[in-house]
């Protein structure tokens, strides 16, 4: 009897575990409603309980430097950067991409509270993990 309770615990930690998802979202449109889909599509998977990761590359990165005007999107009327401190809030993580800051003459100081420069190792061997699931906007 309690061998078959443990075999059934164990069972569910192994399912739970398996069922954890990452989430991994490439953003590099300089569109601001491109940004707010893949922004909002992580925001529903940190809501789900789903590990994410965020990679802001080309013109996105623009979404991560401190005081950058964007435009208010509908129906929240809340801009990329507002949804993108809101994922860093939930636990998101967020990097811009490695060649960023030096290609765009910006500083780390340039960033956000929450966002970091990219290491491409640490993104691949993420990217590698058959967890993993990705989407680029």
């Amino acid at each position: 009897m309690k061998k078959s309770a443990l075999i059934v615990l164990l069972a569910c930690g192994l399912a739970s575990a398996a069922s954890a998802q990452e989430l991994f979202v490439n953003i590099h449109s300089g569109q601001a409603m491109a940004q707010g889909a893949g922004l909002v599509l992580a925001g529903q998977a940190l809501e789900q309980k789903a590990s994410v990761r965020v990679l802001l590359c080309d013109a996105a990165a623009d979404i991560a430097v401190t005081g950058k005007e964007m435009p208010l999107l509908k129906p929240r009327n809340v801009t990329p950067q507002q949804m993108l401190q809101g994922l860093i809030k939930g636990g998101a993580q967020v990097e811009v991409c490695a060649l960023y800051l030096p290609n765009s003459g910006r500083q780390v100081s340039d960033l956000i509270p929450g966002v970091t420069p990219a290491k491409p190792a640490d993104v691949a061997a993420h990217l590698l993990k058959p967890a993993v699931k990705t989407l680029a906007f």
